[in-house]
């Protein structure tokens, strides 16, 4: 059986990675990754060399990305890589094609497949971000796909609703939480050597721009970068840089006048790596921003999460979240309430044992 994995970031990547390891290593399937999107920007990392060192035996290369972030790039890479696409899928035949997740690269992609008859797999279908124009690509995904495999009962309700039909939805978990009681970080002395981290308590931050309240994002990165700024002062601060989103460079632009400012207490990353970044998530204190990996990942390493704004408003929620409003006493003052709280002791609701186990039963059953 012929697979193709459609993965346009670090972060659906990471998502895919138990996923991608079981197809690799079972002899039933022949695997193609599909690598788009960030994963081929040096602004971004250059991720693409992390996909290469996991050793798959045949990778595509599709660079379809206008390197500024205005309403008009993007609206611009987005037809592009429908073009580009258009012609990979015109000459690459698939049993089955997974695409993950809401970015508007991935949107692109499957809409190219369409007319061609591209069978998909919607991984992560059926959520909300009413605070970020992903939320309609994310059901654009849905809507061009023929399987889907979603987080939580919730969610296989919604694609139910959105496709009208009750037909090849499964709820099997986040893909990104398989196995992951059996999670070992990186021993803790190596990990804070590694990236230069005080052995001490730190707050891990992740923030990207509303896509949906564009006028706002200037606004809302000054508010970002004041709140830091303070909470600097008491605690060591992480920051994982932002995506390529609408206006996603004002956040990056405000993050690096923050490292100008107090550089011995900030430690900027444009790209962890899985790893890396659940070992981060691990050590760190409390995780504050507006990521889905807050919302999704972060109960599962027992961390209360200070989540920003409207960009994951909709999204189901653990009782881990404190959410506030994007102003800086307001996220100030969750951050020292997160820091006070012992550690999460309650469940994490995106969690279902061998999400990865199940989804390859179900595909090999299906076709």
């Amino acid at each position: 059986m012929k697979i193709g994995v459609l993965t346009s970031s670090r972060a659906d990547y990471g998502i895919y990675l138990p996923l991608l390891h079981k197809i690799k290593n079972d002899p039933f399937f022949e695997m193609d990754i599909i690598a788009f999107g960030t994963h081929l920007s040096r602004n971004h990392g250059y991720t693409l060399k992390d996909i290469e060192k996991d050793g798959y035996s045949c990778i595509h290369t599709i660079s379809s990305l206008i390197s500024n972030d205005d309403q008009e790039a993007i609206a611009s890479s987005y037809g592009l890589t429908v073009l580009k696409f258009a012609d990979f899928w015109e000459n690459h035949n698939y049993d089955l094609v997974f695409c993950l997740g809401d970015r508007f690269e991935m949107s692109a992609a499957v809409q190219a497949g369409i007319p061609f008859g591209v069978k998909f797999a919607h991984v992560h279908g059926g959520e909300t971000t009413l605070g970020a124009i992903d939320n309609i690509y994310r059901h654009q995904i849905s809507l061009a796909s023929i399987l889907h495999f979603t987080a939580t009962d919730v969610f296989s309700q919604r694609v139910q609703s959105l496709i009208d039909c009750s037909e090849n939805i499964f709820t099997t978990g986040s893909l990104s939480l398989n196995n992951i009681e059996n999670f070992d970080p990186i021993n803790r002395k190596i990990f804070f050597e590694k990236f230069d981290i005080k052995d001490n308590d730190f707050i891990l931050v992740t923030f990207h721009p509303e896509t949906m309240s564009t006028r706002d994002n200037v606004k809302y990165a000054q508010e970002m970068k004041n709140a830091l700024k303070e909470i600097s002062k008491n605690k060591f601060i992480v920051i994982t840089m932002p995506n390529a989103d609408t206006q996603g460079s004002i956040y990056r632009e405000a993050i690096e006048k923050l490292k100008e400012e107090a550089s011995d207490r900030i430690l900027l990353i444009e790209n962890f790596g899985k790893a890396n970044y659940f070992s981060a998530m691990y050590y760190a204190k409390v995780l504050l921003g507006n990521t889905s990996s807050g919302i999704l990942e972060a109960a599962s390493f027992n961390k209360y999460v200070v989540n920003v704004g409207d960009r994951q408003k909709g999204r189901a929620q653990s009782s881990n979240i404190i959410n506030c409003d994007f102003e800086e006493k307001a996220i100030v003052s969750s951050v020292h309430k997160a820091i006070d709280l012992d550690s999460y002791k309650g469940e994490n609701i995106y969690f279902k044992s061998d999400a990865v186990d199940k989804i390859i039963k179900i595909i090999k059953e299906f076709l």
